[in-house]
């Protein structure tokens, strides 16, 4: 948990409740590594029978610590290496969704001084990085009088611009094989890391109230998201809905590998809608892990 990513002090929050749960389920072996340049020879000396992998974002969840695990035969839980390196790059990920025949915004990577400089799309459109999670780094532009906006100067050299998707927000997590349910996330503005991390920053309807045609299309598209991206464990992929265009409105905007495990995170609170506790979440995934995912 932890580690050297933008997502750090989620990671702990994570890392800490899994390690919680995991001894409340019965095991009594839990050890929490804060992850730095020492992980590897951390993980030969600790030998661990099974790494619960509590990180996000860069490093974490995009292939590098997958890869080291595999060379010390270490099982662990979530994707594999390839799995994790594509779906952190959200633009490659959303070229093998549009080649899956899954609905995606139209979308360029492009230098962040040309952002900066001018309007790269016409407005409104989303600026964000590359190969960050958890709407790190995320910059919506609406209106073209407004301006090109103005890039934090940490912003990748390279970002990704996207074609803005008006409507509600909605997400699915996928557990195996299965979909678990459709969550309504409802804010009072865009849904950035605050919304997503901080109490009172978002509500969650689970089930969502939308028609059933959404819903099933929701299930089905997470799991073919999943499954295209060759992910393993537990995923969860955010969509955008217009309900002004009914089943066209659905849009697919990404697949997180390493979906948060926080007090409000949003995939124990969909295991514990389906009658799995977050105890019983955590003792599934490390009883999934293996080498070669």
């Amino acid at each position: 948990m932890g580690g050297p990513s933008a997502e750090r002090e989620v990671s702990l929050d994570t890392g800490r409740a899994c390690a919680a749960a995991l001894r409340e389920y019965g095991y009594t072996s839990v050890i929490e590594v804060d992850a730095g340049p020492d992980l590897y020879a951390v993980l030969t000396d600790a030998k661990p029978d099974v790494v619960l992998n509590c990180l996000h974002g860069r490093w974490g969840e995009d292939g590098c610590v997958q890869g080291m695990l595999e060379w010390l035969q270490i099982p662990y839980t979530h994707s594999g290496v390839l799995a994790s390196a594509v779906a952190m790059d959200k633009q490659r990920s959303k070229d093998i969704f549009r080649a899956a025949g899954l609905p995606v915004v139209e979308s360029v990577l492009v230098a962040a001084d040309d952002v900066r400089s001018g309007h790269v799309m016409a407005p409104p459109y989303v600026v964000k990085p590359n190969n960050e999670g958890s709407s790190v780094g995320v910059y919506l532009v609406s209106d073209e009088n407004n301006g090109p906006p103005q890039l934090d100067a940490d912003m990748p050299q390279t970002v990704m611009v996207e074609t803005f998707a008006p409507g509600r927000e909605l997400t699915t997590s996928v557990i195996g094989d299965r979909a678990l349910t459709v969550t309504d996330i409802i804010t009072t503005g865009w849904y950035d890391y605050d919304a997503k991390y901080k109490e009172g920053g978002s509500s969650h309807v689970v089930p969502a109230d939308v028609p059933q045609e959404i819903f099933d299309l929701c299930m089905a598209y997470a799991v073919r998201a999943h499954e295209a991206l060759g992910c393993r464990g537990v995923s969860r992929t955010d969509f955008r809905w217009d309900e002004a265009r009914g089943a066209d409105g659905l849009i697919l905007l990404e697949t997180n590998t390493q979906p948060g495990m926080t007090s409000t995170s949003l995939t124990p609170e969909q295991a514990q809608a389906t009658g799995m506790s977050f105890a019983e979440l955590c003792h599934w995934m490390v009883e999934d892990a293996s080498c070669a995912r």
